[in-house]
């Protein structure tokens, strides 16, 4: 497994890191304990040494079991943890003080309750689960944050960025305060280009790629007539005729690549790995199968020039979150 460095945290960590959303049994329906365990240990066994989890994934469920396997390892395993807004609002909308998301009382508390859930003495990574770059400068979260790195319970502080508003932390990345930022990057959504990895490189700033296969479109397995568990956030997230859409798009790519739709997954993921300001990729892994078939991508190799030019043309400006 190829590692890169997560900016400049002095962390390196494994290019194919471990999505835990899923794992947690909230939104994805269909999650087995046993199978999640099984599927944590086999990333371990296959290189994979960063675990991107929540408190909101499953109310801490999802940290649990990180935590568990992480524990009971020999390996250096890095787990990064987010914690969920205090006035519960996703994402952050304009013209919120920051005191109503992330009070210092609050970002405290929740690091504590992380720290509980996991069984670790230290998060390698805690991030905010929304942000808005108004918030640079005012409130006590960034008091907060000092203390927590002092006293030693957290190693590094980043954000997970609005869903499709990569430019929403500019301002964060030039204060100097943040060590991460998490972003939704794919070969459909590459807005991140444009201004937040350019600036991530500048600043030496960890990016954690999150969404890579679009929950799913990008994997080929998806088509119009795909049906998903009842409860399932997929049903909201493709309804309304956006399953054809999808079929379109991933038709698009196919034939302007010469590719099977068996290789779209890889593509996609060799895609996001093609960009320096990348270090970690964190696809859901709910199985081992699915372990074994990302974390085989994780041998150094981006795309060929040619095939990164041609992914250039299908960047495609949508909001399925919204």
């Amino acid at each position: 497994m190829n590692r890169r460095r997560l900016g400049r945290t002095g962390i390196e960590v494994s290019e194919i890191g471990y999505g835990a959303w899923g794992i947690g049994g909230s939104k994805w329906m269909g999650a087995q304990d046993d199978e999640s365990l099984r599927a944590l240990n086999r990333a371990i066994d296959l290189g994979v040494n960063f675990i991107d989890t929540a408190l909101g994934y499953g109310d801490g469920h999802s940290e649990e079991l990180v935590g568990r396997v992480a524990r009971e390892r020999s390996e250096d395993v890095y787990v990064s943890t987010k914690i969920p807004p205090k006035n519960g609002l996703w994402p952050a909308p304009d013209g919120i003080d920051p005191e109503e998301a992330f009070p210092r009382a609050h970002v405290i508390e929740c690091t504590e309750r992380s720290l509980r859930n996991t069984g670790l003495d230290v998060l390698d990574v805690q991030q905010f689960h929304v942000w808005s770059d108004d918030w640079v400068g005012r409130g006590s979260w960034a008091e907060a944050i000092e203390e927590l790195k002092s006293a030693g319970k957290i190693r590094a502080f980043g954000v997970s960025i609005n869903d499709h508003q990569p430019a929403n932390a500019i301002r964060l990345i030039e204060s100097g305060v943040v060590d991460t930022v998490q972003v939704i990057y794919n070969v459909f959504d590459q807005s991140p280009e444009d201004e937040l990895l350019p600036a991530c490189l500048e600043h030496d700033i960890g990016v954690l790629a999150r969404v890579p296969l679009d929950e799913g479109a990008l994997t080929g397995r998806i088509g119009p007539d795909t049906e998903f568990p009842e409860g399932d956030f997929r049903n909201e997230y493709f309804g309304d005729g956006r399953l054809r859409e999808v079929d379109e798009h991933v038709r698009a790519i196919l034939a302007d690549l010469a590719i099977e739709r068996d290789a779209l997954a890889e593509t996609a993921l060799r895609y996001i790995l093609s960009h320096d300001a990348v270090s970690t990729v964190i696809p859901g892994m709910r199985s081992v199968r699915n372990v074994e078939r990302n974390a085989a991508l994780g041998d150094g190799r981006g795309l060929p020039d040619e095939q990164v030019r041609a992914l250039k043309r299908h960047r495609w400006v949508r909001d399925f979150y919204r």
